[in-house]
C-alpha cells in the first residue's frame, strides 16, 4: 500500500527529499498534542480589513480552515475600516475619528453596510472552496452570520456627537453555541443592531472581545498589524513570550513602558477577557505566513500571549502523570552519561520526590529530593532542564523550591553527586567533599565506577 501512487488532486507534486520527509514527520510529531489538545475548544479570532487587502488573505483564511478541520470551533470576527475609507473616499467623503473611534454619520453609515457586506461576503466565498486543487479540497466549510450583537450608541465622546457609532450591548451567545455545535464556523461583522432596529458600526475588536467572553472561550485571537515580537516587552522573569494579567495592567500604568499607543486597545481586550473568563489571548502579526498556525501549534509560537490565572509555567509537586514528561526530559542526559539511568518503574515509585516546572503543558525541567532523615540530610539529584528552555535560570529555581522542601522536611544540609557539572552547584554554594560525610545508607550504594564528585551545601 505504502508504494502506491498518490491519487490525482489536479495539483502538481513536489519532489521532496530524505531529509524534508524527515523534517515534515518531527514537525507533525511535535504539533499533535497540540492537535490534541485544541479539538473541541472556542477559538475566537479577530482580524481586520487590513489582511484582506493582503496577497497572503487566501492563505490565512485556508489556514483558518485548517484549524476548523481539526476540530477547533472558530468564530471569526473580521473588521473593515479600510473597505469602509475606501467606499467614503470614492465618494468625495473625509473619515472622521475621535482617537481611534469613527464618527458615523449617515453617509458614513451607507459606506460601512456596503464595505461589511461585501467583505463578508467575500470571505464566506473563500471559505465555500472546496477544489481538490485548494488547501480546503474536499472539506465542505460551513459558515453561518446572524444579529447576534445587540448595540447600543456611543453618544457624544469628547463633545462629539458619535452618531451612528455604537458599542456591544448584549452577545446573543445560545444562538452562536448551537452554531459551534452544528459543526459550522460562526462569522461576524462589526455591526450591531438595536431593538428598535437601528444599525451600529462597531469595532471589531469589541465585538470579538464581547464575545468570546460571554462565550468563555479558550481562546481569543488577535491578528495584529504590527509584529507583537517586536513590541520589546518582557515580563519581569526576562521572557518576551507572555505575560500575566497583573503584568499586562503594569505595562498600561507604566510611564515609561514601551507599549506603542496603537498597540494599547490589544492589552486592554486582553485585560477585559482575561477578567471574563478568556483563558488566553493571542497577539499574532498578521503579515507572517501561517503565523496562526506557528502560534498555536508550537510550544513557544511567535506572537504574544497573555494568559489568566496563577501562571502559564509553573512548579509544582510531580504527580503519576509526569512520569512520561520527566523520562522524556531526562533519557538524554542518561545516554550522555550526566545522569544516572533511572527505569520507568523506579520513576514512578520515586515520583513523590520529585519537582517539576511546566510550560503549558510540557515538563521542562525538574529536580527530585530524597531525604536521609536519620543524618538529616538530603540528596538533590536528577537535575534536568530542556535544552529549549536552558540559560533561563529554571534550574536554580528548582533549586530554591528543593532547599525549601528540604527545610520543611527538617533537614539541615543538601548534597548532590554529579561528574559533569561541579561548578554550578559550587556558584549556589555548594562545596566539595568527601565520600564519608554521605549519610551511611547512600555510601553504601555509591559507584564507584562513575567516581561522582560529592558536593554538600548547609541550610
Amino acid at each position: 500500500m505504502m508504494n502506491q501512487p498518490a491519487a490525482n488532486t489536479g495539483a502538481e507534486a513536489t519532489p521532496t527529499t530524505p531529509a524534508a520527509n524527515l523534517d515534515f514527520v518531527a514537525s507533525l510529531r511535535s504539533a499533535a498534542p497540540y492537535v490534541h489538545a485544541h479539538v473541541g475548544k472556542v477559538f475566537v479570532v479577530c482580524f481586520g480589513g487590513e489582511i484582506a487587502e493582503d496577497a497572503g488573505f487566501e492563505s490565512f483564511l485556508y489556514d483558518l480552515g485548517l484549524l476548523h478541520s481539526l476540530g477547533a470551533k472558530l468564530v471569526l470576527v473580521h473588521g473593515a475600516r479600510p473597505q469602509i475609507d475606501a467606499r467614503l473616499k470614492a465618494q468625495n467623503l473625509q473619515p472622521q475619528y475621535v482617537g481611534n473611534v469613527r464618527v458615523t454619520d449617515l453617509a458614513a453609515l451607507d459606506c460601512v453596510k456596503s464595505a461589511v457586506g461585501s467583505l463578508r461576503m467575500e470571505i464566506e466565498a473563500r471559505l465555500s472552496t472546496s477544489l481538490a486543487s485548494t488547501p480546503l479540497g474536499g472539506a465542505r466549510l460551513k459558515t453561518a452570520s446572524g444579529n447576534w450583537v445587540t448595540a447600543r450608541p456611543v453618544g457624544v465622546r469628547h463633545g462629539v456627537d458619535h452618531q451612528h457609532t455604537g458599542e456591544v450591548r448584549k452577545v446573543d451567545v445560545a444562538t452562536i453555541r448551537e452554531v459551534l455545535k452544528q459543526e459550522r464556523i460562526a462569522l461576524l461583522s462589526p455591526i450591531g443592531y438595536s431593538p428598535t432596529g437601528e444599525i451600529f458600526n462597531l469595532r471589531a475588536e469589541d465585538v470579538a472581545t464581547a464575545v468570546a467572553t460571554a462565550l468563555s472561550a479558550d481562546k481569543l485571537i488577535f491578528m495584529c498589524n504590527r509584529d507583537p515580537s517586536e513590541w520589546r516587552l518582557a515580563d519581569e522573569s526576562g521572557d518576551v513570550g507572555q505575560f500575566s494579567l497583573a503584568e499586562a495592567r503594569r505595562l498600561l500604568s507604566d510611564e515609561a513602558s514601551p507599549l506603542a499607543e496603537e498597540d494599547r486597545p490589544y492589552v486592554e481586550a486582553a485585560i477585559v477577557a482575561g477578567r471574563g473568563g478568556v483563558q488566553r489571548v493571542h497577539l499574532v502579526h498578521q503579515d507572517m505566513d501561517g503565523a496562526l498556525l506557528r502560534e498555536l501549534y508550537t510550544r513557544d509560537g511567535v506572537g504574544l500571549l497573555f494568559y489568566a490565572g496563577d501562571s502559564y509555567e509553573t512548579i509544582r509537586e510531580a504527580s503519576i502523570d509526569d512520569v512520561g514528561g520527566i523520562l522524556q526530559l531526562i533519557q538524554p542526559m542518561e545516554k550522555a552519561g550526566v545522569l544516572v539511568p533511572r527505569s520507568r518503574e523506579q520513576l514512578e515509585l520515586e515520583i513523590g520526590n520529585f519537582v517539576v516546572m511546566v510550560r503549558d503543558g510540557l515538563v521542562i525541567a525538574c529536580a527530585a529530593l530524597f531525604p536521609f532523615i536519620e543524618a538529616k540530610m538530603g540528596e538533590l539529584a536528577c537535575v534536568a532542564t530542556h535544552p529549549a528552555y536552558r540559560g533561563g535560570g529554571r534550574a536554580a529555581t528548582l533549586l530554591t523550591r528543593i532547599e525549601q522542601n528540604a527545610r520543611r522536611s527538617g533537614l539541615t544540609r543538601l548534597f548532590s553527586l554529579t561528574t559533569h557539572t561541579p561548578h554550578w552547584f559550587i556558584e549556589r554554594g555548594f562545596a566539595r567533599t568527601t565520600i564519608e560525610e554521605l549519610p551511611v545508607r547512600r555510601q553504601q550504594i555509591y559507584n564507584y565506577q562513575r567516581n561522582s564528585l560529592v558536593l554538600v551545601k548547609a541550610l
